[in-house]
Formats: structure tokens, C-alpha cells, sequence
């Protein structure tokens, strides 16, 4: 069991920055891939970055890809997701999760998700 809980969210203007962050629970967070989703209103819930349990393999959803790093470190057991350059078509309620098999880029493939923090970018 793996609980996580999303924070760093919040009201920036386009082309600002926030970090989220993710704080797991769990004595085994270093042995799982981590992911970054969104959702925005009335939208299906969208992959936006993986990380491997060692942090060397990276993923980024093309829309987001020179914008956004994705990062963990495995002894504070949290996973954060750096977002520069914020656009309003970033605005969403982010998740992370744990991956639990498949490809990394379909929600079906993670098992445990956090309660998700509000990005919302203004124009």
C-alpha cells in the first residue's frame, strides 16, 4: 500500500512557474516508477511525465516536453514535477502515481494515486 499526496499547486500567470511536489508513504516508493497526470475540466485525465525508481529514465507528453522536469529523490520519498512556462492550457488538477505495469503513458497502467492539486494559469 502506497499512499500518496500531491502539493504545490496553485494561481500563476502564463508563462510563470510552480513546482508540485508528491510525498509518498511506503517503505518500497524507490523500487516504483512515478507519473505526472492532469486533468482539466470536462477532459480525460492525460499522462504528463514519468520517472524510473532510479530517475534515469525520463518520459514527457509532447506538450509539455522543454517545459516541464520530472524528478524524485528516493530518501525524502517524494517526486516533484517542475513546470516553467506555463501556458492557460496547462491549467488541471495534477495527480502522480505509482506505475504499476504497461505503458507508461495510460492511466490503467497505474495502481496508486494521490487526491491531485490545482494548477490553474491565467491569461
Amino acid at each position: 500500500q502506497v499512499q500518496l499526496v500531491e502539493s504545490g499547486g496553485g494561481l500563476v500567470q502564463a508563462g510563470g512557474s510552480l513546482r508540485l511536489s508528491c510525498a509518498a508513504s511506503g517503505r518500497t516508493f524507490s523500487s516504483y516508477t512515478m507519473g505526472w497526470f492532469r486533468q482539466a475540466p470536462g477532459k480525460e485525465r492525460e499522462f504528463v511525465a514519468a520517472i524510473s525508481w532510479s530517475g534515469g529514465r525520463l518520459y514527457y507528453a509532447d506538450s509539455v516536453k522543454g517545459r516541464f522536469t520530472i524528478s524524485r529523490d528516493n530518501a525524502k520519498n517524494t517526486v516533484y514535477l517542475q513546470m516553467n512556462s506555463l501556458k492557460p492550457e496547462d491549467t488541471a488538477v495534477y495527480y502522480c502515481a505509482t506505475f504499476g505495469g504497461g505503458s507508461y503513458y495510460y492511466t490503467n497502467s497505474y495502481d496508486y494515486w494521490g487526491q491531485g492539486t490545482q494548477v490553474t494559469v491565467s491569461s
